[in-house]
Parts: structure tokens; C-alpha cells; sequence
């Protein structure tokens, strides 16, 4: 046990392709057969740290499953199950979390499991309860997951910084969303930013991501720390931090800001790739750096047109379709983006993102008329009912409009725009902006003085996490709609769900009424 153990140590040190090349030469050593020989024979005598230390020293060597040694290891384990202490089973769990499940194995992961739910209340070391988390794994049953979130908070006291990044990878190994737990790790993690590697650092923002897990504080402590010791990363691990917040759909504004910075300054690393990422997201969270707006989407778009010669259709598509959600249009990129359009090379028939592609499209060509410095606002915009009835998440908003303005006829709902565009509900206003107009009577005809309001009840995840701040898609539609004459009201829906019925009434008499709930810069920063 001592050798192959002391093997697997040295061994699981080496780089990948040292691995192989060592792999190789200990398979190939004539003491190595001998071992397992003796290993084989002695296994129902050994003592039972030895059985599984034994067992995980070969199996991560690489022994292959199906031989005669490794499942008499595993047979022998399951036989004296009872007889393992915590800390074995420990062992055991990580061993056999990383097997194929062949008839002998899930026979012991099935004991194992039993086992562990007896055995829960008396572990106390948090390192091994996230261990028997991990190797529990995503199929474990509900009751099982509880029991061992209980158990890990009775010793959250304890916790370390190195068991709280274990805790958090294995609610992900899980599949369990803790909110307790990940918020008592969460701050330890905080507290000891400065001690995680790049890759610990990216792994818990991926397993926030899994869990769908969303700490503000959490994000703002990682990206403030990243940013400010930003001269220890390189710009390819920066990029990798920003894309990972894409995700999560937060936006580290300083982070962003300085990146920036680095990209107008030293725009030369800018391969293809890296050009991709930052368009995508940079335009997803709606963020442009104040004062050097025009000087970041000119370096931008001069990366884009150096590889224009080399981009593939659909590459140029989600380039162009960035930078015009952030309201740039690329006159370059677009000219070739239309030429390929036109030769048919840019939606195939049988492409299997063929709707996705059209509609990133229509959104260019919506840019391309509505962002255009000639673009002037239409005195009248012709509209139509979409749908008498709203949907059901919005019947809330409906009664309290009928409640605060008296009558149905004072507001439309589910009003179909040019362009595709579609608004909630439309109220139209005097230009003292104090008294709401009856929509039949200012249809009949043109008048600059009405003011237009577009309320938009939009769901969470359409604003950057932790924020009222829109994303880009939403951002731009915000944007449209103003050129079409609209102020545009955000409602976050689910705070307005969660309204009395007087609140939700109050608050849209607030909106309606306040000259500062119309205020919308197309500076979106």
C-alpha cells in the first residue's frame, strides 16, 4: 500500500503528457505485476485504510476496471463496509465517484450511500463531509443532499478558506443550491480573496453560474480584487474573467473600464477570438467606457476590418450585430456583411441556428435605419392592437392603470410597433406631461406635443445582476423606441408582482407623473 501510494503521489504531479510517458513505465516495470500479485492476495487481510488507499492508488493509476484486481478491491470493500471509519469512507466515495458504474460498483455506491446517511450526524470534519458531497454526486436523493447541508452548517464555524472552495465545488458536484451554506462560503471567500489562485477564482464564479447562485457582493469583491491587482494577470485571463461575469450577467464596470483602456491603447492582441469576446461582451452588458467612447468602438471596428479577408459569415454576423447593439455601426463590416446576404452565404437553408441568425439580422438592418445619423423622428408612428387580452403577469399591471386613470380607453395594451417592436402598455400625455390623454382622440391626428410613454414590464434577468442597469438587447430596444418618439418606463415585474395592490398603484401614478422616470441617455454609462 506504502509503494503504490507513494507512487500515485509522485505521479499525479506530472504534467499530462508525463503522465503517459511514466504510465507507460510503470505498467511496463517487472515489479509492478509482482505488486498487484501480492496486493490480490493479501487484500482480505489488509487493514482498512490500506484496502482503500489501495484501491484509489490503482484505480487513479489507471488500472483498468474490468481486471480481476480491481474488482476484488471492490468487492472486499463493499464486504467490510461497516468496518471503515469516516475518514475511509471518505476515500472510498472520491474512489469510486470517478469509476464506470458496473454492476459491482453500484452495489457499493448503493451501501456506501446508506452508510453515510447513518453515519451524518457523526462526522464533524467539514473537509470530509464536502468530500462524501462530492462523491454523493448529483443522483443522490433530496433527503440525503439536506442531511448533509445540516451537517456542514453545524461545523460552518469552522470553515477555512480551502474548505470553502471545496464546499462550493461540491454543492456543484450536487447539483444542490445552498443558499446558507454558499453565503457563509461566500464570505469566507471574501475575506481571503487574495489567497485564490486564477483558476480557484474562475471556478467559483463557474459554480456560481451552475447553482445559479447570484451574491453581489461576492462578484464586486472578486472583480474589485482582480482589478486592482490587475498588473499580475495577463490579458488573456482578464478577458477570461470578464467573459465568466458575462455569463452571470454581471457587470464589473471598473474591470471593464481598464480593459478598455488596455484594448484602445494595445489593440494588437486583439486576435479573432479575443475580437469576438470582448463585442460580445461588452454589447450583452451594455457597458462603454465614459470618455473614450468613440476612440474604443474606432479601435474596435479598425480589429474587425483587418479580418474581414478571413472571417467566416456567421463570425461576421455576431461581430456587427455587438457593435450595433451598442448603437456603432461598422459601415465596413456592414457593406460585406449585406454582400453576403445578398450571394445567399450568409443563412443556409438547412443552418441550424437559421432562426437565430434572422433575427440578429433584422436587428442589424433595425440599427442600421433607426441608429443612422440621417434618422429623423416620425411625427406620427402607425401602430396596432397586438392583443386585446394581456398576459397574465400583466393583468396586475392592467387593473391598477384602469384604477389610477379611470377607464380602458385611457391606455393601450400590447401595442405592435414598427420594426417588430412591441410595448406593454402605451400612454399618451399632454406637453405639460400632467394630464393623461384619451388614446382615440390623439389618434385621429398628428400632434408633436403628445408625449408618448412606453411602459415595458421586463423580467430580472433583462437588467444586469444586482442593478436597474438594462442589457444590451434591452438597451437598444430603449434606445429605438426614443427615436420613435417614446419615453420609455422600465417596471422590473417581478418587484411589481410582489406589490399590494395600492403600492402597484401608487408606483405607476410615480412613473406616469415624474418628469425623472422619463429620462433615458443614449449614453449608457
Amino acid at each position: 500500500t506504502n509503494c503504490l501510494t507513494t507512487v500515485w503521489r509522485l505521479f499525479k504531479n506530472l504534467s499530462d503528457d508525463q503522465q503517459r510517458y511514466e504510465k507507460q513505465l510503470i505498467f511496463e516495470h517487472p515489479a509492478f505485476p509482482r505488486l498487484c500479485q501480492q496486493l490480490l492476495q493479501n487484500s482480505r487481510r489488509m487493514t482498512r485504510g490500506d484496502l482503500v488507499f489501495s484501491l484509489h492508488a490503482v484505480v487513479n493509476l489507471g488500472v483498468p476496471q474490468n481486471t480481476l484486481l480491481v474488482q476484488t478491491l471492490v468487492r472486499v470493500c463493499q464486504e467490510r463496509l461497516n468496518q471503515l471509519d469516516n475518514r475511509c469512507l471518505s476515500v472510498l466515495a472520491t474512489t469510486i465517484s470517478g469509476m464506470d458504474k458496473d454492476k459491482n460498483v453500484s452495489a457499493l455506491q448503493a451501501g456506501l450511500q446508506l452508510l453515510v446517511e447513518q453515519r451524518i450526524p457523526s462526522v464533524r470534519d467539514i473537509f470530509i463531509l464536502q468530500n462524501l458531497m462530492k462523491c454523493m454526486g448529483k443522483d443522490a436523493p433530496v433527503f440525503l443532499k439536506k442531511k448533509l447541508e445540516m451537517a456542514v452548517l453545524k461545523e460552518i464555524d469552522h470553515l477555512t478558506f480551502p474548505n470553502a472552495l471545496r464546499v462550493f465545488l461540491a454543492l456543484v458536484a450536487m447539483n444542490y443550491c445552498s443558499n446558507p451554506v454558499l453565503n457563509a462560503c461566500s464570505k469566507k471567500i471574501q475575506e481571503n480573496v487574495q489567497d485564490a489562485t486564477f483558476r480557484q477564482l474562475i471556478l467559483i464564479l463557474e459554480a456560481c453560474y451552475t447553482l445559479q447562485y447570484r451574491n453581489i457582493k461576492l462578484f464586486s469583491a472578486l472583480a474589485e480584487y482582480v482589478n486592482s491587482t490587475a498588473c499580475l494577470w495577463n490579458k488573456r485571463q482578464i478577458m477570461l474573467f470578464l467573459s465568466v461575469f458575462e455569463t452571470l450577467g454581471f457587470q464589473p464596470r471598473e474591470l471593464m473600464g481598464s480593459f478598455a483602456e488596455k484594448v484602445t491603447e494595445d489593440p494588437e492582441f486583439l486576435n479573432l477570438k479575443n475580437l469576438l469576446v470582448i463585442l460580445r461582451v461588452y454589447s450583452r452588458l451594455n457597458y462603454v467606457p465614459r470618455g473614450q467612447k468613440h476612440l474604443f468602438f474606432e479601435t474596435l471596428d479598425s480589429c474587425l476590418n483587418k479580418y474581414l479577408p478571413q472571417i467566416t459569415s456567421t463570425e461576421l454576423l455576431k461581430a456587427v450585430y455587438s457593435l450595433c447593439i451598442l448603437g456603432y455601426l461598422p459601415h465596413r463590416a456592414l457593406d460585406e456583411l449585406l454582400q453576403k446576404e445578398s450571394k445567399g452565404e450568409l443563412i443556409l437553408s438547412d443552418d441550424l441556428y437559421r432562426e437565430q441568425k434572422e433575427v440578429m439580422l433584422h436587428c442589424v438592418k433595425t440599427c442600421m435605419e433607426l441608429d443612422s445619423p440621417s434618422f429623423t423622428k416620425p411625427a406620427f408612428v402607425l401602430t396596432e392592437n397586438f392583443s386585446s387580452s394581456v398576459t397574465f403577469n400583466l393583468t396586475k399591471a392592467q387593473k391598477a392603470l384602469i384604477e389610477l386613470l379611470g377607464d380602458e380607453d385611457m391606455f393601450r395594451q400590447n401595442v405592435q410597433l414598427p420594426y417588430k417592436y412591441r410595448i406593454d402598455f402605451e400612454i399618451r400625455m399632454d406637453s405639460d406631461r400632467k394630464k393623461v390623454l384619451p388614446v382615440a382622440a390623439t389618434d385621429v391626428h398628428a400632434d408633436s406635443s403628445v408625449q408618448r410613454l412606453a411602459f415595458l414590464f421586463v423580467p430580472m434577468s433583462a437588467f444586469c445582476v444586482g442593478t436597474t442597469q438594462p442589457q444590451g438587447k434591452l438597451a437598444m430596444k430603449m434606445r429605438h423606441l426614443n427615436k420613435l418618439g417614446y419615453h420609455v418606463i422600465l417596471v422590473p415585474n417581478k418587484k411589481f408582482q410582489e406589490m399590494t395592490n395600492e403600492n402597484a398603484v401608487e408606483f405607476l401614478k410615480g412613473k406616469i407623473y415624474s418628469e425623472d422616470a422619463f429620462c433615458f441617455s443614449e449614453d449608457n454609462n
